[in-house]
């Protein structure tokens, strides 16, 4: 099964909460508009499908949500005059999906642009709200970018439970398949169980762990580990850190002092920090990106758990409200089931869109 395949079929929270809502709202009113005699809305017949391939050159390759859209309704599906009263229940229908009042707002003005009055089916109005959402999306789908450094110094942060661990492990496993050598840190000194969880993926892998006495100092095993991966060529050096946000001013020093002691050895270092985020927060997720701004220098996101949520809208809030980029997204718990942020297919299955 493709990826894209998992993650219309996982995301079915999301995209069933907003694929029911949008046909309700389109089927509300459009009943109600309609006397019973008639056996059409008296909109005017759908269009034949433009030839589009004719106004691109031949070899180009429309993405998927391009070809969705290139696919008129002509199902006879009820049809709805987008109205204000339209704009303000689509409105409230996408902060259901936590995508959060801002995002919710914009996504609705650009939805009325130069359509206020056009009546359409709830297919058409999946199309656009997907291709809005692609258009917010686009500009932060970029993978983890590599360095012609060794060791490139990955930093990973996020709250207990984001799945920071399992995101290590299956990034790790991914850049060993690609033909990099990888050195792991167990940096989450206090908490035996993800020590245990990264030595299993390590072995999985065939990754080295290396991991200090519970309780001891993460910034010293951080300092040795960068000098083992130095020693050894390693490509990338990845650190796990604990996420006790409840106790900030403790988790910032930690931070802080990882970071110095790693610039000892390399100045540049951490040459990538990585925010792991579960989207089964919601909105919590973005006062998460907020804090860990403060308390770290973070330059892409890892959204896990999108397979067990209808909040996975939150992610269309993060990428409009922090522009920061997004490297990978995760659907369950194996190795396959972490990938590359792909925004159209993520439109697509959020709205609900098929083929």
């Amino acid at each position: 099964m493709s990826f894209f395949s998992k993650l219309k079929d996982r995301m079915f929270k999301s995209s069933s909460r907003l694929e029911e809502g949008i046909e309700a709202i389109v089927e509300e009113e459009a009943e109600a508009a309609s006397p019973a005699h008639e056996t059409a809305p008296a909109a005017p017949a759908p269009k034949p499908e433009a030839p589009k391939p004719e106004t691109k050159p031949a070899t180009t390759q429309p993405g998927l949500l391009g070809r969705l859209m290139g696919r008129a309704d002509t199902t006879g599906a009820p049809r709805r005059a987008l109205d204000d009263d339209m704009l303000e229940q689509i409105e409230d229908l996408l902060i259901t999906a936590d995508m959060g009042v801002e995002t919710a707002s914009r996504l609705t003005a650009a939805l009325a642009q130069g359509r206020m009055g056009s009546k359409l089916s709830s297919r058409e109005l999946k199309q656009l709200l997907a291709q809005e959402v692609a258009r917010i999306m686009e500009p932060v789908a970029r993978p983890m970018p590599i360095y012609n450094k060794r060791p490139q110094v990955v930093l990973v942060v996020g709250v207990n439970g984001a799945g920071k661990t399992t995101t290590i492990g299956k990034l790790a496993s991914q850049f060993r398949a690609a033909g990099k050598s990888v050195v792991i840190a167990a940096g989450d000194t206090f908490r035996a169980a993800a020590v245990e969880q990264l030595q299993v993926w390590g072995e999985r892998a065939g990754v080295p762990v290396m991991t200090a006495p519970e309780g001891s100092d993460p910034a010293s095993l951080a300092f040795d580990a960068m000098t083992r991966a130095e020693r050894d060529g390693a490509d990338l050096l990845m650190i796990d850190t604990a996420g006790r946000l409840q106790n900030r001013a403790d988790l910032m020093e930690e931070l802080a002092k990882i970071v110095r002691v790693i610039r000892k050895k390399d100045p540049d270092a951490p040459h990538n920090t990585l925010l792991v985020l579960d989207a089964t927060t919601g909105q919590n997720a973005l006062n998460q990106v907020q804090e860990f701004q403060k308390l770290a220098d973070v330059s892409g996101l890892v959204m896990t758990k999108l397979d067990g949520t209808a909040r996975g809208g939150v992610l269309v809030a993060l990428a409009d409200r922090f522009g920061l980029p997004i490297h990978a997204i995760g659907v369950g718990e194996q190795i396959d089931d972490l990938a590359p942020f792909d925004p159209e297919e993520f439109a697509v299955a959020l709205t609900g869109l098929s083929e």
